[in-house]
């Protein structure tokens, strides 16, 4: 596909100190001017200051600049303007906000990370030695940012925004309530929810295994028992293990493993998911904040307009 990877997120919050805080006991790299690196893809959180918790911009590899001019000519289409540079375009998303940048950057290439070895029933993959994650010290750094998940109060018009304007492709709906949508082979990098009010409700960051994801849990856990909010479990949609905590703003963070990979479009099918099913596969019941989280009234009669 011409888009190739979400190469960074900038989320707005009220207080920048703690939230930034936060990120750093997550395990993301400061690197000045309030950017956030990870293990393998560099700069891909900016934290900036905004009266109520936002995600503010959302930046796109793509592969060549016909690739821009494409993504113009559709948003046209849709009557959305689009400001186009040689090698970035940019446009708005009416309902959020959500400034979206289109630019031509090299693909990423991650180096393999060895699979954990892994005894099961007739299989002995680890003989005389206590399991890898287990004897792991090193903290937990997460290797790339996943994909972000936005509120809408017009889940119809931010769909077409990205899937047919900007050239994401639809991995999966939840029926009357989001779609998963992909610019990379991820099963999904955004995730758009219908939402009394526009707002970042998380982001998501690739880990190397559930050993990760439960030792990064547990070390932002063990000061700070309220930063969880719901894992361990497994999506049925992208088929990820998850954990997620909670930032100082509001925000959910994820940290994440195993996720589906779609390599050739023609290969799979979107499902129309219901209930239950369009949350997790397995894991506690997520609770009523995830789905609705506590300061959404708050937001709604604080929120600013998606001009200001």
């Amino acid at each position: 596909m011409a888009l190739h990877r979400l190469t960074s997120v900038t989320m707005g919050v009220p207080d920048v100190t703690d939230t930034a805080a936060y990120y750093a006991d997550f395990g993301l790299t400061p690197d000045g001017d309030g950017w956030f690196t990870t293990r393998d893809a560099g700069r891909q959180l900016r934290i900036v200051p905004a009266p109520t918790r936002r995600l503010v911009e959302i930046r796109v590899g793509a592969d060549t600049p016909d690739d821009l001019s494409a993504a113009a000519a559709r948003l046209r289409r849709l009557n959305v303007g689009a400001d186009t540079t040689g090698t970035t375009l940019t446009a708005y998303d009416k309902p959020t906000g959500v400034r979206a940048v289109l630019e031509v950057t090299p693909r990423l290439r991650q180096a393999p990370v060895p699979a954990t070895p892994y005894n099961g029933p007739g299989r002995t993959e680890r003989t005389g030695a206590r399991a890898p994650g287990i004897v792991r010290t090193g903290r937990v750094r997460p290797r790339k940012l996943g994909h972000a998940v936005i509120g809408t109060t017009d889940l119809d018009a931010t769909t077409a925004f990205f899937r047919d304007g900007l050239g994401f492709k639809a991995s999966d709906y939840i029926k009357g309530h989001g779609a998963f949508l992909r610019c990379s082979t991820d099963h999904h990098n955004i995730l758009v929810l219908a939402a009394p009010v526009a707002y970042l409700h998380h982001t998501s960051w690739q880990v190397d295994d559930i050993d990760d994801i439960g030792r990064g849990a547990a070390a932002m856990l063990e000061d700070h028992p309220e930063r969880h909010v719901w894992g361990l479990g497994r999506h049925h949609a992208g088929s990820n293990f998850f954990w997620y905590l909670k930032d100082p703003a509001g925000n959910f963070s994820e940290y994440y493993s195993d996720m589906d990979c779609v390599s050739d479009d023609e290969l799979w099918t979107p499902e129309v998911l219901e209930g239950a099913r369009g949350l997790f596969n397995w894991g506690p019941p997520p609770p009523p904040s995830f789905l609705n989280p506590e300061d959404l009234g708050a937001l709604m009669t604080g929120a600013h307009s998606p001009a200001d």
